[in-house]
């Protein structure tokens, strides 16, 4: 019983948390790969002196011992890389672990430590398996395919041309859009200036992501998910512009078309997912 109230470390930095002993980590509260070895050891030096210089001697020391006969600078180049690839990182522009060239490394993310019983730990870990299958609404990452991240990136930028195409044809044929809603509708005025206002704010939109999908924008996934709930309503809304063509395909057609847009903001998300998953699954090969 003793045993099982033993309190265990927790480390929190950014949307990671990490148990010291175990090398469990988790991200937005999501279990991730267990960190173990070197990788683990590494990160366990840069968290006990956040914001400081842990140098390349340092941890040679720490976590090689004077009779072990290894190439330091591999074994260590190594380590850092696998770390940075477990905390979606980069040496480039890191967000958790700085490199000093010839000097050593810097955690440069807030740390927040605190104290969990193994118990709890459990038990919480144990209902947040329960729960989430149930409170999950779309997709989970870890159930989607894996696809090479140049095929993501390539079916995410021609959804974004198609809702620009869709956006600029809109805007392009207002007075044929005026007079569809005018003779349907008494309030076409407003129904015209929200398609205005969402139109130039979907194009704002759709350029900067399809210029993010072009030029290999390493956080796109990221940053697509939480721009995803003002994107979605956004898409939602103009999956009903399939209606200003039922004059000339038909009701039928209008319908199909109505449904894949309303079908297109979760492919979006799945694609761009689907990417990531690749790109670390070729990594991990």
């Amino acid at each position: 019983m003793a045993e099982a109230q033993k309190p265990d470390r927790v480390i929190r930095f950014g949307v990671f948390e990490l148990d010291r002993q175990s090398g469990d980590l988790r991200k937005d509260g999501k279990a991730r790969p267990r960190l173990q070895g070197q990788p683990l050891d590494v990160l366990l030096q840069l968290l006990e002196r956040p914001g400081e210089i842990v140098t390349r001697e340092e941890l040679r020391q720490r976590l090689w011992p004077a009779d072990t006969f290894v190439d330091f600078d591999h074994s260590l180049n190594t380590a850092v890389n696998k770390l940075r690839e477990a905390l979606e990182d980069s040496a480039s522009n890191p967000c958790f672990v700085q490199t000093l060239p010839r000097r050593g490394y810097r955690f440069i993310a807030p740390v927040e430590q605190r104290e969990v019983s193994s118990a709890a730990a459990t038990a919480d870990a144990n209902e947040s398996a329960d729960s989430q299958p149930r409170a999950m609404l779309l997709s989970d990452p870890r159930d989607l395919p894996g696809v090479p991240q140049g095929t993501a990136r390539l079916l995410f930028s021609l959804i974004q041309l198609l809702y620009l195409g869709i956006y600029i044809a809109a805007l392009a044929n207002l007075r044929l859009i005026d007079a569809f809603l005018s003779e349907r509708t008494n309030y076409a005025i407003w129904l015209l200036a929200i398609l205005i206002v969402t139109a130039a704010a979907g194009v704002a939109v759709r350029l900067y992501l399809l210029a993010a999908a072009v030029f290999g924008y390493r956080g796109l996934a990221r940053q697509f998910l939480r721009l995803f709930p003002a994107i979605f309503p956004l898409d939602e809304l103009w999956a009903l512009s399939a209606f200003l063509l039922l004059d000339r395909v038909g009701v039928g057609l209008v319908m199909a078309m109505t449904a894949a847009l309303l079908f297109l903001p979760f492919s979006q998300r799945s694609i761009l997912l689907m990417g990531e998953r690749g790109a670390k699954s070729a990594g991990n090969s």
